[in-house]
């Protein structure tokens, strides 16, 4: 076709493009088989959309829109899995962190010998409980066998975060001590007796216990150090030694997710290790779209790889929001006020559920600020397991200022069993605010607090030790830094549990 021809068909062509025009707008011709059809399943041929106007040729979408779509969508489903496997994610590098010190083995158990402190980046863990655990390999251990000490609180949860089974005071051993017996994915063998006996949905297990110190912190160390075992259950008969690494002061140790584009490398990290089946076909699916899959490299090509970017930006901008201003009212502790306390299980529920609905955001609050599921640390039972009220805005709804001083009034006769503490997390990390503090907070423990002639305490936060403020009540903070604080109760008792106590919010000190 030459150029002359081209030019002397245009009026032909806007000619007929009007007369189509004028038919588009008349009524539509009908055939024989015509009948009615309802305007409600019929695509216009242009549709004005939040991510801008989508072009169609009776339904069938340009060339553009099919573009904007996918990358839309394939957005959407990126942030989705960003949401969603979040608790996988934060649980693999709970793991990977021991890996990166060269601990692989289920027998090298991390422990807190000195008490938590400020220097391992842990998610919200606190000064007033020994932690320790490890990760099960039930992949290349087989069935496993975790002996458990006396004298302490613990769980395991498999590699997606999910509940499995009590240890310690709160599971079937009763605190006393006891052999556990962990089963892999679907194992069909043989299960002797004298095991209470737990099945698991991935090869990974974290194995985690908090040793009780009301008699110190070596006595918990020796206790957990001299009866904690782990070893594959064909090895009983000559099981290898336990070997125990101090976490306190660790500043290698690193666990934090990512929220950038390694958060979806980490997670197909994990997908090419566990079963198949440990997610259910929906979420496997979800993931499977954005290119994670099973026996296949993780491979984005610079469209996806940049959709991802955006998406892991999106999802930890919702994830940080979820986190001061939680949406899900069940999170709100004290829900006839606007006060600013909120707990990490929303109405208490450690499954994430209401009426069998998931809780998606407030399972979300929780993996991205904390670590360890359990019923144990949710419950209404006076002067059993722990509580928890977190706070990240001052009595005015602000944001809290590491530069300012802050007052929170904690009244009389706080109902606890046990202790109780206040433990300030850095925003950036939710770990331990890293200051001149080791610990990072204060507790009822030990020497105790300075007391007002009520009975009643003034917690101080503040960069420096302000004048006329006791040392043992001031935590310290930094300038130009934000802050949240978690008040734990250990063994709430009913004032605690019916609210009828309850703390003073964030006071901002002129």
């Amino acid at each position: 076709m030459n150029r002359r021809y081209i030019i002397n068909a245009i009026p032909l062509f806007c000619a007929a493009a009007l007369v189509y025009a004028a038919g588009a707008s008349a009524k539509p011709p009908t055939y024989q088989n015509t009948t009615q059809i309802p305007a409600s399943i019929q695509t216009p041929d242009k549709v004005e959309t939040s991510i801008g106007k989508l072009k169609f040729f009776d339904g069938v979408p340009t060339k553009d829109t099919v573009e904007t779509v996918y990358d839309y969508v394939d957005r959407a489903r990126a942030v989705d899995v960003f949401i969603n496997m979040m608790p996988a994610v934060s649980m693999y590098h709970l793991r990977q962190g021991m890996r990166d010190i060269g601990l692989t083995k289920a027998n090298q158990i991390l422990i807190a010998e000195d008490m938590p402190d400020s220097k391992p980046l842990v998610l919200t863990w606190n000064n007033t409980s020994l932690y320790t655990w490890g990760f099960l390999d039930l992949k290349n251990d087989g069935p496993t066998v975790v002996e458990v000490p006396p004298g302490v609180l613990g769980v395991f949860n498999d590699m997606y975060f999910r509940y499995m089974s009590d240890i310690g005071a709160a599971g079937p051993d009763k605190g006393k001590g006891g052999k556990y017996l962990v089963l892999p994915p679907g194992y069909e063998g043989d299960v002797p007796d004298g095991y209470f006996v737990v099945e698991s949905k991935t090869y990974g297990v974290w194995n985690f216990m908090r040793g009780y110190v009301k008699k110190g912190a070596k006595e918990a160390t020796d206790r957990i150090k001299n009866n904690l075992k782990v070893y594959p259950l064909a090895k009983k008969d000559n099981p290898p030694k336990t070997e125990f690494i101090n976490m306190s002061g660790l500043a290698d140790y690193k666990t934090i997710p990512p929220n950038d584009f390694s958060f979806y490398e980490s997670l197909n990290n994990l997908i090419q290790e566990e079963p198949n089946d440990f997610l259910d076909p929906e979420l496997s699916g979800q993931i499977a779209a954005i290119g994670i899959v099973k026996g296949k490299p993780f491979q984005p090509d610079d469209r996806m790889k940049a959709i991802l970017t955006d998406a892991v930006a999106i999802g930890n901008a919702y994830a940080r929001a979820n986190t001061v201003f939680p949406r899900d009212p069940g999170q709100r502790v004290y829900k006839d006020t606007d006060s600013e306390w909120v707990m990490a299980f929303a109405d208490k529920n450690s499954y994430f559920l209401v009426d069998g609905a998931r809780r998606m955001d407030s399972r979300l609050w929780m993996h991205y600020n904390a670590v360890v599921v359990t019923p144990a640390m949710a419950l209404t039972k006076p002067g059993a397991g722990s509580d928890y009220l977190i706070a990240g805005l001052d009595s005015k709804h602000q944001a809290l200022d590491g530069s300012k001083t802050y007052k929170l009034h904690v009244p009389a006769n706080v109902p606890v069993k046990d202790n109780w503490s206040v433990t300030i997390y850095d925003t950036q990390t939710r770990s331990m605010l890293q200051t001149d503090q080791k610990f990072a907070g204060i507790n009822s423990l030990g020497e105790g607090l300075k007391q007002n002639a009520d009975g009643s305490y003034d917690v101080i936060f503040a960069p420096e030790l302000p004048e006329g403020v006791d040392e043992r009540n001031w935590i310290q903070s930094i300038p130009g830094k934000s802050w949240f604080i978690i008040f734990r109760a250990y063994g709430p008792l009913q004032p605690w549990l019916d609210k009828t106590w309850r703390p003073g919010e964030l006071e901002l000190v002129k």
